[in-house]
């Protein structure tokens, strides 16, 4: 996969492309990772994507827009134990809120990617996150194609904040969060 830096993919964008464009998420290509701290030791998982609405905007990147809906019941982590106690009504309560969001209020150039803030609802809880991204074209495509590209989002957030405090005395509150989103350009 070879890089896009952000300021070449808005110099090589095509002038047809000097709007918002909408993209397709491609959920089986793409995957919400997370991780936390258990002891010594990590707990990772994935959570697989309800519903996606990209927009990319390649001459005016603050015009993007980012809604994407998760789908916590489905969620999975690297050991049967955490998932069951990370769907249960101690931490994300999946019976009760079967689904987690996040809409981006503000996309910002910051230096090869952009900065992504957004609001981000977790147990019926909505708080203020920031993500960093950064966008690839897909391995095998042409330069300047953008129709198939990779957006790699990633931050860090505290499960407490959301009232997500179960097993704190075993896993910790930092979540780190490595989204790899396959898309195609909505034609």
């Amino acid at each position: 996969m070879r890089p896009i830096i952000l300021a070449a993919l808005l110099i090589a964008a095509a002038p047809a492309l000097a709007k918002p464009v909408p993209y397709l998420l491609e959920p089986a290509e793409s995957t919400v990772g997370f991780e936390t701290d258990f002891g010594p030791d990590l707990i990772t998982g994935a959570m697989p994507v309800k519903s996606a609405n990209l927009v990319i905007d390649f001459d005016a990147v603050s015009n993007s827009t980012i809604d994407v809906a998760l789908d916590v019941r489905n969620a999975h982590a690297s050991f049967p134990f955490a998932a069951q106690a990370m769907k249960g009504p101690k931490v994300l309560d999946a019976a009760k809120f079967p689904e987690m969001s996040f809409r981006s209020t503000a996309i910002r150039r910051d230096g090869d990617g952009a900065r992504v803030e957004g609001d981000l609802t977790i147990r019926g809880v909505t708080r203020p996150v920031t993500l960093q991204a950064n966008i690839y074209r897909q391995q095998g495509t042409e330069a300047g194609d953008l129709r198939q590209l990779t957006v790699q989002l990633t931050g860090t957030v505290r499960r407490s904040e959301f009232g997500a405090t179960g097993w704190s005395d075993m896993v910790g509150d930092e979540v780190r969060l490595n989204i790899l989103a396959r898309i195609a350009r909505n034609e």
